[in-house]
């Protein structure tokens, strides 16, 4: 290539680093007017996309979750804590924890709690395929709707890790993807 007459890059290296480039992802455009030839590139910038974290109300409003994935020895004092204190929050559970817990499921979804689903393994999500993603999503999705008839929409990825790919799998199984802005820190406190 050659810039004012004189050679500036080597056909060689022009070749490489287009090649470097469209490894990275860049796009690279060929122009040549008049035997000149011109590179345009364009590095496409990948849109990270999010999880919902809060929502903006006109009123102030907190809502609360738990995430099903432990015991369920204090499902039923947390069950009359909230109904004492007209509460009604998320439950994200795990489809391991539906099958040791049925009947805590049952209870929740009988008290009006919203069901939500944590996977069905507790796995690192973004480590997995598509597919994989999709099969822990609708194996707890089937166990919840199975034994209470409630289809869930909300999503909530184990160790809060995203994505682009989990949000996009979430989504296109019907799911909205739920994260926290405030933690307990209760895993911190009681280990």
């Amino acid at each position: 290539m050659q810039l004012f007459g004189k050679k500036i890059f080597s056909r060689k290296r022009i070749l490489y680093a287009i090649g470097v480039l469209l490894l990275a992802g860049i796009a690279v455009t060929f122009v040549a007017p008049a035997a000149k030839t011109v590179f345009q590139v364009h590095i496409a910038k990948a849109e990270r996309k999010l999880p919902i974290y809060c929502v903006d109300t006109p009123e102030p409003k907190v809502a609360i979750s738990f995430d099903a994935a432990w015991g369920a020895d204090d499902t039923d004092e947390l069950l009359r804590i909230l109904e004492e204190n007209g509460v009604k929050t998320t439950f994200f559970m795990c489809g391991y924890w539906v099958d040791d817990y049925p009947e805590e499921v049952k209870k929740i979804a009988e008290a009006g709690h919203d069901l939500g689903n944590h996977s069905a393994t507790h796995p690192h999500m973004s480590q997995l395929s598509k597919e994989q993603i999709k099969k822990e999503l609708l194996d707890t999705h089937k166990k919840v709707y199975d034994l209470t008839g409630y289809e869930m929409d909300l999503f909530r990825p184990p160790f809060g890790e995203y994505d682009n790919k989990v949000i996009e799998t979430a989504r296109e199984n019907n799911y909205h993807i739920i994260q926290w802005d405030v933690d307990s820190l209760e895993t911190k406190i009681n280990p």
